[in-house]
């Protein structure tokens, strides 16, 4: 069935009207799953008082079907239609006439569907898999072994490390193609790290702005210009259920700072442990000026390698 009413879609800080666009009935079920907990419970709640007030009028309308029932009285109907749709059957009311009989039958029989289908459904809820994984609220450009580099920290939520982690981080900007028309181009960027066998806590990803990348020379008006947007991903597997888990992140131009790096967050324990601080993820602090005049008198000269070794910082920067 095809809907004329434009449909809303919001994916981070991107939204989309969908136009003309088909329904199906099984799109009932993708929408209850992608419920708020208060939502669901309330969509459940307004279904199970719906159902009740149908047959309580079917009850009501077709007096005196059930035996010992006050006539007269709706909420009678309406608790005798709670018993029956959960099967309890206290005894003291029963249908008395084949029109109570066959009205009785079709609750029982929506409240075994019904709750089979309520059942299913939290339990889906309850069990699916997700990440809890956290993106710095901005992307930093700072110096690393002389060339500038894009910068985007995460980190593991959870109190077990993900493993088999891939991280990803996509380019979206308007581009002039040869015919001469702006389209929306996406640039897959090289990561460093691009994947990580093991993810307990907090991780900072760079991709390198060489010669070979797609933003290379760049600044904070070219990136306004183009309308840069950038969508960052994390893919792992949960080693608790041993299942994929992902999670998404997106950045407007704007949301780039340039000139500062994220404060160290690790610190190593004499006994060699290491500590975390979760509370100073998002925050940054401008790069000394000397490594900023060392990466550009080093930018043409220095080239992308990933064998580089890491500073001495252990979260980067």
């Amino acid at each position: 069935m095809k809907s004329t009413a434009p449909v809303t879609v919001r994916s981070g800080q991107f939204e989309f009207l969908k136009f003309n666009t088909k329904r199906d009935w099984r799109d009932g079920y993708h929408w209850m799953l992608t419920l708020s907990w208060p939502h669901f419970s309330a969509f459940v709640f307004g279904i199970y008082m719906l159902i009740n007030l149908v047959f309580a009028a079917l009850f009501h309308l077709g007096r005196p079907c059930i035996a010992e029932m006050p006539p007269d009285s709706f909420a009678s109907a309406f608790f005798f239609s709670v018993e029956t749709l959960a099967t309890v059957g206290y005894g003291h009311w029963y249908p008395a006439t084949i029109y109570g009989h066959i009205v009785a039958t079709l609750e029982i029989m929506t409240g075994m569907f019904g709750l089979a289908v309520i059942t299913g459904l939290i339990f889906v809820r309850f069990s699916r898999p997700t990440a809890r994984v956290e993106f710095s609220r901005e992307l930093t450009v700072v110096p690393f072994n002389g060339q500038p580099a894009l910068v985007l920290r995460v980190a593991n939520l959870r109190h077990q490390a993900m493993a088999q982690v891939e991280f990803r981080l996509t380019l979206v900007r308007n581009e002039q193609v040869l015919e001469g028309d702006t389209m929306r181009r996406f640039h897959e960027l090289r990561l460093q790290p691009a994947r990580a066998i093991m993810f307990p806590a907090a991780l900072t990803v760079r991709h390198l702005l060489d010669a070979s990348s797609p933003l290379h020379g760049m600044t904070p008006e070219s990136l306004e210009r183009c309308d840069a947007r950038f969508i960052a991903s994390v893919v792992g597997i949960d080693t608790v259920i041993s299942a994929p888990v992902q999670s998404q992140a997106d950045y407007s131009w704007g949301e780039v700072r340039f000139g500062h790096r994220f404060v160290e967050i690790y610190e190593e324990l004499p006994d060699g442990r290491l500590t975390v601080d979760y509370g100073r993820l998002h925050d940054t602090e401008p790069v000394p000026p000397e490594h900023l005049a060392a990466m550009n008198n080093n930018r043409a000269a220095a080239p992308a390698d990933s064998h580089r070794p890491e500073p001495s910082r252990i979260s980067g920067g």
